[in-house]
């Protein structure tokens, strides 16, 4: 049985856990003792890295127990976001359902614990698809297309869900999606940007004037993409999926429009979710944005002509988002890591490909 090894730091050879920004060790191990069975101090806590919303961090226990811990970033944030209460919510109510989502082992209210609410959930196996030599090297070609379809196929049993059925029937607004979605966001771009940026203005007001009307109620992740899924390589499958602080009620095509932003094949460099035109699906194998339109529609009856509207409102939304992402690496609230030319330089593209499509003939 693997043991965790005590550092010994303290003058008379007691156990002393190192510093970690987000993270009272020893207020932790006393929660983790007292309200999650099965825990044995000590606890190692590492870093989670690759997400730039909330702080996530693996917990290993003396037995060699992993489980995972999530948080808000450190210092202010904006009011309305990183609610754990919330996100502990939703995993916990699609437990019961065909999305795979992590199990919840407890959720803490009470920031005297650890600066701020937090809440752990079980540990899943998998590996977060990053980019196409990830890909390349854990999702073998012949399971790619296995792997697409399941994609969509857990995208349409989400849009399924009930939400009064599983308790979320309060999670959101059901109507006027796109418009409290384009009127929340420009209130965010305003309050976290860091510089002026014309094109943010201009593909604004080029959704507000095109916008379709919403014809259908669903529970919408916010940040569906394999970027945010634990998967199951050598299976083809998602094994689980993560990051649901952006999820409400609202229009499914929202979803589904920010998922073909990040569904490029190989030679296809339009802006994805990185900004860099280079999806984890460049590697090759995976379905076409085509098959997966017409297998979302076979399986959830809803119309996805006007995709395209879609697609320019989520480049729009995305750079909103990472712009409040590169405020808060600058204010120095989510640790180190944060690279501010290249979120800019992400910024700008999703930007510029949010401006082209929403005044393309496409939404005419």
């Amino acid at each position: 049985m693997r043991r965790i090894a005590a550092s010994r730091g303290a003058a008379d050879g007691r156990y002393t856990a190192p510093a970690m920004k987000g993270i009272s060790h020893a207020a932790l191990e006393r929660y983790f003792a007292t309200q999650i069975p099965g825990v044995t101090p000590p606890l190692r806590f590492e870093p989670i890295v690759g997400g730039h919303s909330n702080l996530t961090y693996h917990v290993f226990d003396a037995n060699g127990r992993r489980l995972v811990l999530r948080r808000p970033p450190t210092g202010a944030v904006l009011a309305t976001a990183h609610d754990m209460g919330r996100e502990h919510r939703i995993l916990s109510a699609l437990a019961g359902t065909s999305v795979p989502v992590p199990k919840t082992v407890a959720l803490c209210l009470d920031a005297s614990v650890n600066d701020a609410p937090f809440y752990v959930m079980e540990w899943v196996a998998g590996d977060v698809l990053t980019g196409p030599e990830l890909c390349e090297r854990v999702v073998p070609r012949e399971r790619r297309a296995a792997l697409g379809e399941h994609v969509v196929e857990t995208l349409a049993a989400l849009h399924r869900v009930d939400p009064g059925a599983v308790g979320l029937g309060d999670l959101g607004r059901r109507e006027a999606y796109l418009a409290r979605q384009l009127a929340r966001w420009k209130t965010q771009w305003e309050k976290s940007k860091t510089r002026e940026l014309p094109a943010m203005d201009e593909a604004h007001a080029a959704l507000v004037a095109r916008m379709p009307e919403q014809t259908a109620v669903a529970i919408v992740h916010g940040d569906y993409r394999l970027g945010n899924f634990l998967v199951d390589g050598a299976a083809g499958r998602i094994a689980a999926v993560l990051d649901w602080e952006l999820c409400t009620l609202g229009d499914p095509l929202a979803d589904l429009g920010y998922l073909m932003n990040d569904w490029n094949g190989p030679g296809d460099l339009s802006p994805n979710a990185s900004g860099t035109g280079i999806s984890a699906t460049s590697c090759g194998g995976f379905p076409s944005r085509e098959a997966l339109l017409a297998r979302y529609e076979a399986l959830t009856g809803f119309s996805t002509r006007k995709i395209a509207y879609y697609r320019a409102f989520q480049y729009w939304r995305l750079a909103a988002i990472v712009e409040g992402v590169l405020s808060r690496y600058m204010k120095g609230v989510m640790g180190e890591g944060g690279n501010v030319e290249a979120f800019r330089s992400q910024i700008d593209a999703l930007a510029e490909a949010a401006v082209q499509l929403a005044s393309s003939e496409a939404l005419r």
